[in-house]
């Protein structure tokens, strides 16, 4: 497979910048591939998919509000810092990218907050927008990461072409999220409601709790035309026993078992046994997931609809099938389904 192959025309007014008002009621594509349909529903008819048994599995990471703006000593220069993980606790290093980058050299300083009560220095470069940044915080560790959480926002992708608004604050994050660390949500866990969980709860599907904190590699532009050359950044993972043990049961007795994104996918195909069983596992993953490609747990995805060229985009395509899902794709543009992180689902069974 090639990168030309996931080239399609997007029109822009089909970005989503706001989410549907209330969250199961963006619209849903249901793709049966087995019998090759395409039907449209809201995201709240996920629930006549499903049977008690079934499990669905979530990514219970948290967004932190990872971009910040911070003005340079000397200048004044207004420079966004968007944090992507803490390297060392204590001695406060934190790896992040820098914009605009040309302006950040090592050894200059940044200050943050009206007071500038909040001062970091650079004191290392790791790409041409990366920089390893040394917070100076005279407090304690609970009081720094505090700071942080005051001064930052919610780190809408650049696609969201607008002003951070406060309803984003929740809105950009899952109603199940628990473990921070994400610089970016799980965009297929962000259509599900209270009122939505406890439907299937009631049901008697099951839910298998993950975490994979998502950084910007999931977003980053490939550059070859060779899928099987592109590498993704490293993302971490946490699959516990107890997740693993209902899934592997669910296998056995031949239930519907749904992944709930790209990222819980690529999680769960990080940690197969030889007997294509799930493994507990806690660590690191770069998995890239493109067709063909032969999947070991799931048998169900709820995704978004996601940007041309985009490797979630080509996730969505090892599942369904390429033709498959490039006919949906099709589809979703003339009846004006929404794309991107706010958008409409899918669901594909």
């Amino acid at each position: 497979m090639k990168l030309s192959n996931f080239e399609f025309e997007l029109p822009k007014e089909l970005f989503a910048l706001y989410p549907a008002e209330h969250r199961d009621e963006s619209r849903l594509m249901v793709l049966n591939r087995k019998e090759q349909t395409i039907e449209h529903k809201l995201f709240k008819d996920v629930i006549n998919y499903f049977d008690e048994g079934d499990v669905m599995m979530l990514n219970n990471t948290k967004v932190f509000p990872a971009r910040m703006y911070g003005n340079k000593e000397k200048t004044g220069a207004r420079i966004e810092v968007f944090l992507l993980r803490e390297l060392n606790a204590e001695n406060r290093l934190w790896d992040v990218l820098v914009d605009p980058a040309r302006k950040i050299r090592i050894g200059n300083k940044l200050f943050f907050g009206e007071d500038d009560s909040l001062v970091a220095e650079v004191i290392d470069n790791t790409t041409s927008r990366g920089r390893t940044l040394r917070f100076l915080f005279d407090g304690e560790y609970d009081e720094f990461r505090a700071k942080l959480l005051e001064l930052g926002e919610t780190p809408l992708p650049k696609e969201i072409n607008r002003e951070v608004e406060p309803s984003d604050e929740e809105r950009y994050q899952t109603i199940f999220a628990k473990n921070e660390g994400a610089v970016a949500a799980p965009t297929a866990g962000l259509h599900f409601s209270k009122h939505l969980l406890k439907r299937l709860e009631i049901k008697g599907v099951d839910f298998a709790e993950m975490t994979l904190h998502i950084g910007l590699g999931t977003f980053s532009p490939v550059e070859v035309e060779d899928l099987s050359k592109h590498k993704m950044d490293s993302e971490q993972i946490i699959i516990p026993a107890e997740s693993a043990e209902l899934i592997n049961n669910a296998k056995e007795e031949k239930r519907r078992i749904c992944a709930v994104g790209t990222t819980v996918m690529r999680t769960i195909e990080s940690s197969v046994s030889s007997n294509r069983k799930l493994n507990a596992y806690e660590g690191w993953t770069n998995k890239f997931i493109f067709p063909p490609y032969d999947f070991s747990i799931a048998n169900t995805m709820i995704t978004n609809f996601h940007p041309p060229k985009s490797t979630l985009m080509m996730m969505a395509a090892a599942f369904a099938g390429y033709d498959f899902l490039m006919e949906a794709y099709k589809e979703a543009v003339k009846e004006g389904y929404k794309f991107s992180t706010y958008g409409d689902a899918m669901l594909i069974i």
